[in-house]
């Protein structure tokens, strides 16, 4: 019979004594009805929903334009195609969102960062923003708000509903015309976005885009059969 040496067994009982103690602690935790830790922090209710498009928002008139950063958007219906913006109604944009009734979201790339951010913590009643960014406003097909020619996508908005939810009053709005730039429109004249190089706000920071992982239900898509190999082969001679 192999002997081994006493540092060994004073190791296993190290260890036999370690797992005793971790299960009477366990049991007694389950005893007094404490939940397990599940390696989990919780924190109260907060805003930490992300990544977030930092999307450019023009109002005003293309004769007198502003611009404003917003992070609180989104989708809300497909059809009718439905926005919002969530402004804080201390800003100066609100007043000419709410006057002329529409606006427009613009998708920023990640070389407008700079001019991003800016506009985020910049005023417009202070500052000629578009001057100062060196931004340019075009004109909308369908509302009287300007759109940015910088940027690959712009979304025409004419407001349905406002609705004050606290700090930010949400604008509501219907999206009534879409333009994009053609040098992000495929073969097909569909549009490649990930051509564009779009930016993302997360937690107080900026982010560009990374690689394309898959496309709307590519999990469930069948695959076609793959063409050549030896059993091709053998099937033309």
């Amino acid at each position: 019979m192999k002997i081994f040496p006493l540092s060994a067994y004073r190791e296993l009982l190290r260890l036999i004594l370690g797992m005793i103690y971790g299960m009477m602690i366990a049991e007694k935790t389950n005893m007094e009805g404490e939940k397990p830790t599940m390696g989990k922090v919780f924190w109260e209710g907060s805003v930490l929903l992300a990544p977030v498009p930092p999307a450019l928002v023009t109002c005003g008139t293309v004769e007198q334009p502003n611009i404003l950063t917003i992070g609180w958007t989104g989708i809300l219906c497909t059809h009718p195609p439905m926005t919002y913006i969530s402004v804080r109604p201390s800003r100066y944009s609100y007043g000419l969102i709410r006057e002329s009734g529409c606006f427009a979201v613009n998708l920023p790339t990640a070389s407008l960062v700079r001019a991003v951010d800016f506009c985020g913590v910049k005023s417009g009643e202070k500052v000629d923003k578009f001057k100062e960014c060196g931004l340019h406003a075009l004109p909308a097909q369908r509302i009287s708000a300007p759109i940015l020619e910088e940027c690959p996508v712009s979304l025409e908005c004419r407001v349905t509903e406002v609705r004050p939810l606290g700090t930010h009053d949400m604008f509501l709005a219907e999206i009534v015309g879409v333009n994009a730039d053609e040098r992000f429109l495929d073969e097909n004249g569909r549009l490649d976005l990930e051509k564009s190089g779009l930016l993302a706000y997360a937690h107080g920071e900026y982010f560009a885009l990374g690689k394309k992982l898959g496309s709307f239900g590519y999990s469930v898509r069948r695959r076609k059969p793959k063409t050549g190999g030896a059993e091709h082969r053998r099937r033309k001679k």
